[in-house]
């Protein structure tokens, strides 16, 4: 039996168009790609004003208006043309680099895809030239009436390769990433006038302005604008400026921090770390600074010859870099009284950390001490007079009205089971003194009598707040722990999952609606998802430009704020990123609001919120953790209990 061998293909060279197909495939991946590209040339052209036109995304048009320096007819066809630029001379440009597009492959990967225009016309010349690329095939210039600079349109991107076409995503998602390559640019070079409109309406309209603050106000809205902090520093030839926010504000993501390198943005892990340090202490787990800075130093100690994109860099001494970001943010932190400005009232929600092995032992050993010091003689003082009963139909009267009225206030009453439970005021087994001064520390039920029931039966006996954050109940094994806003938020994601399942989520609507200022990229994302925020009562719909309006939110959650909502719906879907199932947004977004409708750590309860609160307790499922998978409860048994007081052995 004879094997025959095929041989192997001989080395041919690529074909210029297919070279160019494989640029457009590292530069161009989509729509705002181009965008960015053809902003960097505008900016390039020492235009004053670049006008940005986007239909459908950007998969039909994308028009790009500027009155810089033009082209020379003679140079238009090499202006599409692979590796032809008029930035570099020679091999040691490349080190030096000080304009933002160098690589020349841009403009011919674009045209190479895509039914291209150019048009262009020099101060001084009298016509301007006009040349036409349909999928790579050129023609020949020709004259064109047109004003002086360059403008560019690209329509049908990815004409000619439909599987980089079919994996777009929806109008609002890239037009989303076009407004975030937009509004880099903006940051970058406020003196510019810029404008951006998608589908005939405008989004921005920026006139030239002299510093960054104007620009940041108009693209986050005025409530972060005020909560900005200027730093400026400069060491051994390198500047560093911008702002940075306030820790009380910042996102769950990195999406808001904006780093720039002599106009360029850029990411930078190292200098993305050195802000996160410069911030430690001062942000709860899990969330992460916002800040606009930017990078002055000589082009020759940065390499930006790193990625076809241009975005990663490398600098010569990234350590001096990253010292100096630490440094300044730090600096400037210290001469300020963050604590003053953190204080937003006295029921402000506290950070919720993730609980460790660790903690639970110190819990459970911070429980011991608090019951040999506390417990035994609070509990004996109080049956020792004689006041463990009381029958007065007044004091159950008072109770009741009590108990309406706290939970009206804390939105506990939402998730009473029935009236019969509420009906029952734990206040009929308080003395007096429990109900018109209670203990400042603690406050302490008693739901029942140990002694009639069952010693098996696992059911709250007394139970007393501590700090205002964890709830300890005594029952027939022991002792057990609960926090609080764990258990709360628990049982608001299993109403909610529930009512949403059954389609029949009350939606409390806005007397007048709330406006919220967001970006152009942040008001797509709510716009893509708005029916299955809708499906979950949340009512955001498009007000105009980048202003929102939530009309309407969850009864549930009718004690949450609404602009802190929004942005959290925001922070979550951006998180959550554009492959994310529809099942897993829904999850997250139940997990979100959950927490937003819940009770807080440190919010004192009366007693029949806490009574309320453990009734609901044993009809649902999975009380024993939140959502977000921390436990609601810590148990010390009762022979830890003893063996803790000698009582064993």
């Amino acid at each position: 039996m004879t094997l025959h061998m095929e041989a192997a293909p001989r080395i041919q060279p690529l074909s210029a168009s297919l070279v160019n197909k494989i640029a457009a495939g590292e530069v161009i991946e989509r729509p705002a790609n181009v965008v960015k590209e053809l902003l960097e040339n505008s900016v390039d052209a020492l235009a004053t004003r670049i006008d940005v036109d986007i239909e459908q995304g950007g998969s039909e048009l994308i028009r790009i208006t500027d009155d810089g320096e033009g082209i020379h007819p003679d140079d238009l066809l090499l202006a599409v043309s692979s590796h032809a630029t008029s930035k570099l001379r020679e091999a040691d440009d490349l080190f030096r680099v000080q304009t933002m597009g160098f690589r020349g492959e841009a403009l011919a990967s674009i045209a190479e895809v895509s039914r291209l225009r150019m048009r262009s016309r020099q101060p001084e010349s009298l016509e301007g030239y006009e040349l036409n690329v349909d999928a790579g095939e050129r023609s020949e210039p020709r004259p064109s009436g047109c004003p002086v600079g360059t403008q560019i349109e690209v329509r049908q991107l990815f004409l000619n390769t439909p599987v980089r076409r079919k994996f777009l995503k929806t109008q609002s998602t890239e037009f989303g990433h076009i407004a975030e390559q937009f509004t880099r640019v903006a940051l970058a070079h406020p003196q510019l006038h810029m404008r951006l409109r998608h589908n005939d309406k405008t989004v921005y309209d920026l006139p030239a302005a002299q510093g960054l603050g104007g620009r940041l106000e108009m693209f986050y809205g005025r409530q972060l604008a005020e909560q900005l902090i200027e730093v400026d520093a400069e060491h051994n030839d390198v500047r560093l400026w911008g702002y940075v926010a306030h820790p009380s504000q910042s996102k769950a993501t990195r999406k808001g921090q904006y780093l720039f390198l002599n106009g360029r943005w850029i990411q930078d892990r190292s200098l993305q770390h050195a802000l996160s340090e410069a911030f430690r202490g001062l942000l709860m787990v899990g969330r992460h600074p916002i800040a606009f800075l930017f990078l002055e130093l000589s082009p020759d100690e940065v390499d930006v010859n790193v990625h076809p994109t241009k975005s990663e860099v490398r600098f010569r001494d990234a350590q001096q870099l990253y010292r100096l970001l630490l440094s300044t943010v730090r600096n400037r932190f210290l001469g300020m009284d963050l604590d003053s400005q953190l204080s937003v009232g006295q029921r402000a929600a506290k950070p919720q950390a993730a609980i460790d092995p660790a903690r639970q032992k110190q819990v459970q050993r911070e429980l011991v001490a608090w019951a040999k010091d506390e417990l035994t003689s609070r509990v004996e003082e109080w049956q020792s007079s004689g006041q463990s009963r009381v029958e007065s139909s007044e004091l159950r009267e008072a109770g009741s009205n009590v108990e309406s009225r706290a939970l009206s206030e804390t939105g506990l009453d939402s998730f009473a089971s029935s009236e019969s439970d509420l009906n029952t005021s734990p206040f009929a087994t308080l003395p007096p003194d429990h109900i018109a001064t209670p203990p400042s520390d603690i406050v302490h039920v008693e739901t029942g009598d140990a002694e009639q029931r069952p010693a098996s039966e696992d059911v709250a006996l007394r139970a007393m707040q501590m700090h205002d954050c964890y709830l300890v109940v005594a029952t027939s094994h022991g002792l057990t722990v609960i926090d609080q806003h764990a258990l709360h938020e628990r049982i608001m994601y299993e109403r909610l999952r529930n009512r949403m399942l059954a389609k029949n989520v009350e939606v409390q609507r806005m007397l007048v609606p709330i406006t919220v200022e967001v970006s152009a990229r942040e008001a797509a994302l709510l716009d893509e998802h708005s029916e299955l925020l809708h499906e979950l009562g949340v009512q955001i719909d498009q007000f105009g430009g980048t202003t929102v309006a939530l009309s309407g939110l969850p009864t549930l959650l009718r004690r949450a704020t609404p602009e802190e909502l929004v942005r959290s719906v925001i922070d979550l879907l951006d998180e959550q990123g554009s492959n994310a199932s529809r099942r897993d947004l829904l999850d997250s977004l139940l997990h979100m609001m959950s927490c937003k409708a819940a009770i807080k750590a440190g919010q004192r309860l009366s007693a029949e919120e806490i009574n309320a609160l453990l009734a609901q307790r044993h009809l649902i499922d999975d009380a024993h953790h939140c959502p977000h998978g921390r436990p609601t409860a810590l148990t010390l048994s009762r022979d830890e209990l003893d063996r803790q007081f000698g009582r064993l052995g």
